[in-house]
């Protein structure tokens, strides 16, 4: 055992971590594999969730096509919304309940796939919406057994939701994000196939690779595993048990490809290339969050989203005002990282070198801005939104922002230094605006 295992121990802290996946096939032309992995599972019958603008797509036959060649009964929910709801949770799982599938199949982006995680969760283990919630906005109350097989085909490269026990949505009554963390939510398969990518817009390619960066970025800073007091037992090891050996691999080269590949990825569908490698480093970035666990540029943003009133995204099909996901994230991290930069400058470093950044020769004192602007330079490059103001908030709008993220504890606790009301409101006021 090493000196800092020891020095853990003795401060009754974790020595351990823990390394979960779901089993993950990628490559191109994989969707025609679902209809076998459903079966292999021995699945009869099959809920298969996406969405209207999904189930529009050549890609929601081919995996139709599969199923039915796979001699299985398939019942399908499109209703899913983008960015969901607790209304729109409850509507999939009566759906789920009611449709009594013993495979689930999901087809589309993290909202299609965390719809489908919650519709399988309470249909196999019915309770209240808030019974399984994260605390302090729920009740945290541990899933009481395994659920049925889940195999999840993302269409995005960003979400990672494909290899996470993470389920999340908008609290209507709260005006802010919140979820489920469970490592039974996580699919028991990710079919990852790049064909998807090529029907993606570049905004949205933007939108979803911002969440990927911030996926990597904030699992290699996070507190490291070692600092989290020690769990009564082993199944009580969190998702987000910090930032570990394991996490580390896939974030650094998660950073690797995306400083190669991101701009072209935006910038062309027909660079095919680039869009598999963003896919691929969507993959590792979600492997190594679902087993270290993100901080505060997240946290943020679920107030970010959850609080908006008026910007509607380019690029999206949005009948009412959004701030898709990787957006509302990446607005808040050149802040959040030039503040947390102390904590582990080397890593800070290490990370806008990864991106591409000469950071040779630069002091530890460095790290913060260096990566800072880095990430605005991407933001600028791929025409995000100018901070939060860029979305409609002002000064004035700050304590509710504030409000909106100090119940994200899961994500608060894991960030690297301690944050109250005071950080948090530094913070959004620094990410008001950045050039």
């Amino acid at each position: 055992m090493s000196c800092i295992h020891l020095e853990a121990a003795a401060l009754g802290l974790e020595t351990a971590f823990t390394v979960d996946a779901s089993r993950v096939t990628f490559g191109r032309g994989s969707l025609r594999e679902v209809g076998a992995r459903a079966r292999s599972h021995g699945g009869s019958r099959v809920a298969l969730f996406t969405d209207t603008r999904v189930r529009k797509l050549p890609i929601f036959e081919t995996v139709s096509a599969s199923l039915r060649a796979a001699g299985v009964d398939v019942v399908v929910f499109d209703e899913v919304r983008v960015e969901p709801t607790d209304a729109s949770f409850e509507t999939a799982i009566r759906f789920a309940t009611d449709a009594r599938a013993d495979v689930y199949v999901s087809l589309g982006g993290g909202s299609v796939i965390d719809t489908c995680k919650a519709a399988n969760l309470y249909a196999t283990h019915p309770a209240e919406l808030l019974a399984y919630v994260n605390a302090p906005v729920g009740l945290a109350r541990p899933v009481p057994g395994p659920l049925r097989p889940h195999v999840a085909c993302p269409t995005t490269s960003g979400t990672g939701s494909e290899v996470t026990g993470i389920a999340i949505f908008d609290l209507l009554a709260l005006g802010a994000k919140t979820g489920i963390a469970h490592a039974a939510l996580r699919p028991t398969e990710a079919v990852i196939d790049a064909d998807c990518t090529q029907f993606l817009p570049r905004e949205v390619v933007a939108a979803s690779g911002f969440d990927v960066l911030c996926h990597a970025l904030e699992s290699f800073t996070a507190r490291p595993f070692t600092a989290r007091a020690a769990p009564a037992s082993a199944n009580a090891r969190p998702l987000s048990q910090g930032r570990n050996p394991w996490s580390d691999v896939g974030c650094r080269a998660a950073l690797a490809l995306l400083g190669r590949f991101f701009l072209r990825a935006a910038d062309s569908a027909a660079d095919r290339e680039a869009r598999e490698q963003v896919m691929w480093a969507a993959t590792l970035a979600g492997i190594a969050f679902g087993n270290a666990g993100v901080h505060v540029p997240h946290a943020m943003s679920y107030a970010v989203a959850g609080l908006v009133t008026e910007y509607v995204p380019p690029g999206y099909a949005a009948a009412e005002p959004m701030v898709p996901h990787g957006m509302a994230v990446v607005l808040n991290a050149p802040a959040v990282f030039r503040l947390t930069a102390d904590t582990s400058p080397d890593r800070h470093l290490e990370a806008a070198a990864l991106l591409g950044v000469d950071a040779r020769g630069a002091l530890p004192s460095d790290a913060g801005e260096i990566l800072s602007v880095e990430i605005a330079r991407l933001m600028r490059a791929l025409h995000m939104p100018n901070g939060v103001s860029g979305v409609g908030y002002s000064e004035d709008d700050v304590d509710a922002l504030v409000a909106g993220t100090l119940p994200q504890a899961r994500l608060l606790a894991n960030a690297p230094r301690e944050l109250g009301p005071d950080e948090l409101s530094l913070l959004f006021r620094s990410a008001l605006t950045y050039w």
